[in-house]
């Protein structure tokens, strides 16, 4: 989770265009994790009939890449990362949706206790406000997150956790392609290092980690665990980006993260 957490820092730090940034990232991350399944003798085989969906779940994960990476231009590292973890209660009324799960009445008291957390963010709501553009697009990367993960869960059981990242990298890398072309790509050397974090640091070694992790903790730890990343991310960006949140951001941000360890406490438990 430390690993991961860096992502807000580094996103707020580089300043290529989010496209470039975002797709270079994937492009990067996935040559990593290719050498890496090719040294633990990891098979990168996949069904037919299960392609299309790693297609669409590499296309949710992009959107969520790019939105929360926006919203980290808008605002800062805080705003940026607690408005994302509204994924878990986005993911409790999804799933009965999509997976045909029954609702549980509980999720609608998780809902009010994020939705005020989300209006200690941005006590005025006002669209002309980057900070309340910032929230949205954190909700709505949070959306995504939460359609890419209920996309995979069938297929988490049959694949090897790299193996479906890799995938998922490589269609985001295709995807984003173009914008290298287009958007300005001038300052890409000059960019490297904060560039070569992100895939190596935050996207290869975090997430391949936190899969690994599955095997020595229970999943309610893991859980609560990954609960702790906006905590890391805000202090990595006070420390070398000097950016402080305010008292309501913290408050707002307390009761996002009590609704995420309640669910995760209460649906393992």
């Amino acid at each position: 989770m430390l690993f991961v957490s860096t992502s807000g820092a580094l996103g707020r730090y580089t300043t290529l265009s989010v496209p470039v940034t975002i797709g270079l990232r994937a492009l990067l991350a996935l040559l990593l994790l290719l050498v890496y399944c090719k040294w633990k003798n990891i098979s990168l085989r996949i069904k037919k009939k299960d392609r299309a969906l790693l297609v669409v779940s590499g296309l949710f994960m992009g959107l969520h890449w790019i939105t929360y990476f926006y919203s980290l231009r808008y605002s800062n590292v805080a705003i940026g990362m607690l408005s994302l973890f509204t994924y878990p209660v986005l993911t409790s009324f999804l799933e009965p949706i999509i997976l045909r799960t029954k609702f549980q009445k509980v999720h609608l008291l998780l809902a009010i206790l994020v939705l005020l957390g989300i209006y200690f963010l941005v006590p005025d709501f006002d669209l002309d406000s980057s900070y309340t553009i910032a929230v949205l697009l954190g909700i709505l990367s949070a959306l995504f997150y939460a359609l890419r993960n209920l996309s995979l869960k069938s297929s988490v059981n049959t694949y090897d956790g790299t193996a479906l990242m890799s995938y998922q990298l490589l269609v985001i890398a295709i995807i984003l392609c173009p914008f290298f072309f287009f958007e300005d790509s001038t300052n890409i050397l000059s960019e490297w290092k904060p560039l070569l974090a992100l895939a190596l640091i935050t996207t290869a070694i975090g997430h391949t980690l936190f899969l690994r992790s599955f095997k020595h903790f229970s999943i309610t730890t893991a859980s609560i665990i990954s609960s702790i990343q906006p905590v890391y991310g805000i202090i990595i960006g006070a420390l070398f980006l000097s950016e402080i949140p305010s008292l309501t951001t913290i408050f707002g941000g307390v009761l996002i993260l009590s609704s995420v360890v309640i669910e995760s406490i209460r649906s393992y438990s």
